[in-house]
């Protein structure tokens, strides 16, 4: 029979990083999951046994991993995937799911993404790291939304600073002011129409050059942020409002409440007016 512990994060004021649900699990042998799209991050460490991944990465291609304890695995929101505990040793893992509008940024910087989902350690002891921030998480659901989201920014950290295909930044403070202009300018204006030719202006960018030194930074392209930031802003005004959803898409930046309901659903899965209904009452 399966063990397992398994939590919801009750709070979603947080655009950085935001946490959704998280736990862990001694898996029964040849228990799986999926086929199944996510709507967002979730990332699993295993602490003992082993299993495989497989998953559809940005090519179209499946490809299959056998994995073992200590190491990881991301799976990446819309990314089609299935994993499976082996029948003579299944594992158990213990698991968060996240995102954020610096999500894919920080996944990349540690070397993750879609098509780069296998977490491996520097060391043992550096992997345990990753393993005890994540089981710290799943032991204190009770904590408050601000202590836990501070240790999802340690587990972040650890994970990046663990992995194996971590990549080396270049520190070039330059390239560092422009895109902390560009999401600063973003931030203060997302209400109203915005094209990337004005945030390059703002930033004395060439377009092109800009969109490019975004992506590599940010993980998306500056147009996508952009949504993502718009839609999370969204999802506050829906937790701390009455406005109807006419209202708030307008002051998310969507004139036309259409394109605002389908962006919304495209990013999490469900109507506006279906999340709200869903997230009526959380404490904040």
């Amino acid at each position: 029979m399966a063990e397992f512990s398994f939590s919801i994060f009750p709070n979603e004021n947080f655009l950085d990083l935001r946490l959704y649900q998280y736990g862990w699990e001694q898996c029964a042998p040849l228990h799986s999951f999926g086929p199944y799209v996510r709507n967002h991050y979730l990332f699993h460490y295993i602490i003992s046994g082993r299993g495989y991944l497989e998953h559809t990465g940005d090519d179209g291609v499946t490809r299959r991993h056998e994995l073992q304890a200590n190491q990881g695995f991301l799976i990446a929101p819309g990314q089609v995937n299935t994993y499976c505990a082996l029948r003579d040793d299944p594992w158990k893992y213990v698991w968060l799911e996240f995102d954020g509008l610096r999500a894919a940024e920080y996944l990349d910087t540690a070397g993750l993404g879609a098509n780069r989902p296998i977490y491996r350690p520097k060391t043992l002891s550096m992997g345990e790291s990753v393993r005890d921030s994540m089981l710290y998480i799943t032991a204190h659901s009770d904590a408050s939304a601000l202590h836990l989201i501070g240790h999802l920014f340690l587990f972040m950290d650890t994970l990046v600073q663990s992995s194996s295909a971590k990549r080396e930044l270049r520190g070039n403070r330059l390239q560092d002011f422009y895109i902390q202009e560009a999401v600063t300018y973003m931030e203060q204006n997302y209400q109203r129409e915005l094209s990337v030719e004005e945030i390059a202006d703002v930033c004395k960018l060439n377009r092109s050059y800009f969109s490019k030194l975004f992506k590599e930074n940010m993980g998306c392209p500056p147009q996508e942020f952009l949504i993502r930031l718009r839609l999370a802003k969204a999802t506050e005004f829906m937790k701390t409002s009455g406005a109807s959803i006419g209202d708030i898409s307008v002051l998310c930046g969507y004139p036309n409440q259409f394109h605002f309901s389908r962006a919304f659903k495209k990013r999490y899965g469900m109507s506006p007016r279906e999340w709200r209904n869903q997230n009526k009452g959380v404490p904040k």
